[in-house]
């Protein structure tokens, strides 16, 4: 079951399920996998056909910017598509080009690497007011000492930025990616390219998982498995050429976006089947685990994931570490306050520096609904203690998403439940468009999963 995004309202009351959940969702492709596929592919000689890609603002943003540099990207949204051709004919203007990035990190980081490692031209990359304030620093310096030419237009180590292109020497560098992992990512992706062997120490630690991710796809598109050298010490040969070796690049269902519709049985019982979702590049399908803990009977089936809640079964509280798969905590804490018991939520430090401070906006989001949560001294997490009285007196809020999908899309699944069992909508999520950034459908598929149900 898919759906077609259709306009949303600026604020969106969330319909309450009044029968369990029952059926199947087809998960969009990974965001993740998508751009760093459309970056792999545009390292290639040859073209590159992506199958299962996701169209959302980020991967259009990633898409559109590579047409600037000079690549052909067609895009048959339809058939979820991208085509990627034209190597050849890419850095070739004289004018300086424009990309912009919006609020896409991955985009902003990989296009960085991928014009610092381009053999000429000059290339100026700003983003949106929030992105221009994320973490860039530890890519450009490790850039730098490559032989890149970088110059912050604004704040030193920040967007917007100006790259005058002659390649990458290549030699030993250090990268501080404690910040954001797709720094990292970015680094080890393009320098295949530079002119000598890359020699790359880390700064601090990294949320391994996703370089993982990163270093698996590279190996898919003719690259050797990362060479450690010591301790948080790797290297990369110089002149690796990329290439992928079958007709289609296949994208995987994105684990994040699963990671909401694995918790509805748990607001609203019955059962799902996730389609094609299984172990993969994708750290983020530890997810289910957590949600296993909680209560949730997984199984592996044919075409997929089997998720199911018998209602009236025990919901019980977690305490994990979130460190390598951050991107899923949003959705246990927002539907922490259905819970028998306090849940911990740890290793998100890093996530204040996404598109908002999610750490301190979950804890205000959750306290507007009456929890008790109490925000880690060191800054790494919160511990919510439910409230079900609270919570339903809290009828009529409206969850603030400050411009980021992944607040919509969490408390759109605790809306879900029937707090007051009448139907009623009783939460109501604020700029529910904001989805667009990597799900423009999720709420049009929780629609129809809720009719379906109730059928």
């Amino acid at each position: 079951m898919s759906a077609v995004a259709s306009p949303l309202p600026a604020q969106l009351p969330v319909i309450p399920f009044v029968r369990p959940v029952a059926g199947t969702v087809e998960i969009p492709g990974s965001k993740s996998l998508t751009n760093r596929a459309l970056l792999l592919a545009a390292l290639c000689d040859a073209p590159v056909m992506l199958t299962g890609a996701l169209f959302s603002d980020d991967t259009r943003l990633m898409a559109e910017a590579l047409r600037e540099l000079g690549y052909t990207v067609i895009a048959n949204e339809t058939a979820k598509t991208l085509y990627v051709a034209g190597q050849g004919e890419a850095f070739q203007s004289e004018f300086p080009a424009e990309l912009f990035v919006g609020l896409a990190g991955t985009a902003a980081r990989f296009l960085t690497a991928l014009c610092a490692a381009a053999p000429r031209g000059v290339y100026r990359i700003q983003g949106t007011e929030r992105m221009n304030q994320r973490p860039m620093k530890g890519l450009i310096d490790a850039l730098r000492a490559l032989g890149a030419e970088i110059r912050c237009l604004g704040v030193e180590g920040f967007f917007p930025i100006e790259i005058h292109a002659r390649g990458l020497r290549g030699g030993e560098v250090a990268i501080d990616a404690t910040e954001s992992s797709q720094m990292l990512s970015a680094l080890l992706m393009v320098a295949p390219r530079a002119a000598a062997p890359v020699e790359v120490s880390l700064i601090g630690g990294v949320r391994w998982p996703f370089v993982e991710m990163t270093t698996r796809f590279m190996e898919q598109f003719g690259q050797p498995a990362l060479e450690r050298t010591g301790p948080d010490r790797f290297r990369l040969p110089a002149g690796g050429r990329y290439a992928y070796p079958g007709k289609n690049c296949p994208i995987e269902p994105d684990a994040t976006a699963a990671s909401y519709f694995a918790a509805l049985p748990l607001v609203v019982g019955g059962g799902l089947t996730l389609l094609n979702l299984r172990e993969g590049l994708q750290g983020d399908t530890r997810f289910v685990g957590v949600m296993a803990e909680v209560g949730l009977g997984t199984e592996v089936v044919a075409d997929g994931l089997r998720v199911s809640f018998a209602m009236g079964a025990a919901r019980g509280g977690v305490t994990r570490d979130f460190s390598g798969f951050s991107d899923t905590f949003l959705t246990l804490a927002a539907i922490s306050p259905l819970l028998a018991g306090p849940t911990t939520i740890t290793g998100v430090a890093h996530t204040r520096k996404q598109e908002t401070d999610r750490v301190a906006g979950m804890v205000a989001e959750l306290r507007r609904l009456g929890q008790t949560v109490h925000e880690h001294e060191d800054g790494d997490g919160l511990t919510i203690t439910p409230n079900l009285a609270a919570l339903r007196a809290a009828r009529g809020a409206v969850i603030q998403t400050y411009h980021d999908h992944r607040f919509a899309m969490s408390f759109g699944i605790l809306g879900s439940c029937d707090l007051h069992g009448d139907g009623k909508p009783w939460l109501t999520i604020d700029n529910p468009a904001c989805c667009a950034k990597t799900f423009p459908v999720f709420f049009e598929v929780l629609e129809t999963l809720r009719t379906r149900s109730t059928v």
